[in-house]
């Protein structure tokens, strides 16, 4: 497995290309924004893309789909069902945090209305990317449809806003659920496995085991509102 690791926008959000090195075979996970450095990272490997791979709707994990599919067209964008509400309201959302309309275009949130989706991701089905094979997890409370994408021959998870390194995601944006991230958290994202790197949206890598022992929101030491990250 090759991983590039783009960090972009105002929120610090990581992008990443994740290609079988093997076949050149490779997605894109969370285009955050139409960054000149994602295509390089996929073309300095001879990848080809073969899909625009979101573990949910967000701004700052979509505002890059558009971009990326101009540039690579065959890509097919993929995102959970229950996402694509959200994900067409794209052009609206940096009003959901507050942002005045008028630092939109400052902040680079002057979002156009992004391309149809091309597929959905079902809970449970396996996808394929030339010799790796990611298991689709839906794991809903940051939003309704989000999903997490785990490779178990190289032990690691893509976890999106769902998990970070000593925190959670939140869970006060239309379609949280407190109840449904923790119960994706304790039933869905813990099992995997104490070994398994866990690769967030946004922050350090860390592991499962090393969250399980020392994350406040997973020992009990707090409890989340929207006390969450991101």
């Amino acid at each position: 497995m090759i991983i590039e690791e783009i960090t972009t926008t105002a929120f610090e959000q990581h992008t990443r290309v994740v290609g079988c090195e093997k076949t050149k075979r490779a997605i894109c996970i969370d285009p955050g924004d139409d960054s000149d450095a994602i295509v390089e990272a996929i073309d300095k490997h001879g990848f080809e893309l073969q899909a625009i791979a979101c573990t949910h709707a967000h701004m700052d994990h979509v505002g890059g789909v558009a971009g990326l599919k101009k540039r690579k067209p065959e890509a097919k964008i993929i995102i959970h069902p229950a996402d694509e509400p959200i994900y067409l309201q794209l052009p609206n959302q940096p009003g959901w945090l507050g942002i005045p309309r008028s630092q939109w275009a400052a902040y680079g949130f002057d979002y156009e209305q992004p391309p149809n989706v091309d597929e959905h991701w079902s809970d449970g089905q396996t996808y394929n990317v030339g010799e790796l094979g990611f298991k689709v997890i839906h794991c809903p409370g940051h939003t309704p449809g989000h999903i997490v994408l785990f490779e178990p021959t190289e032990m690691k998870v893509f976890v999106g806003d769902c998990l970070f390194a000593g925190s959670i995601g939140r869970t006060d944006l239309p379609g949280g659920s407190t109840d449904q991230l923790m119960d994706s958290l304790f039933n869905k994202i813990l099992p995997l496995g104490d070994d398994v790197e866990v690769l967030s949206g946004h922050g350090p890598n860390t592991t499962i085991g090393y969250e399980r022992r020392t994350n406040p929101f997973l020992t009990g030491m707090y409890s989340i509102g929207g006390s969450g990250r991101f």
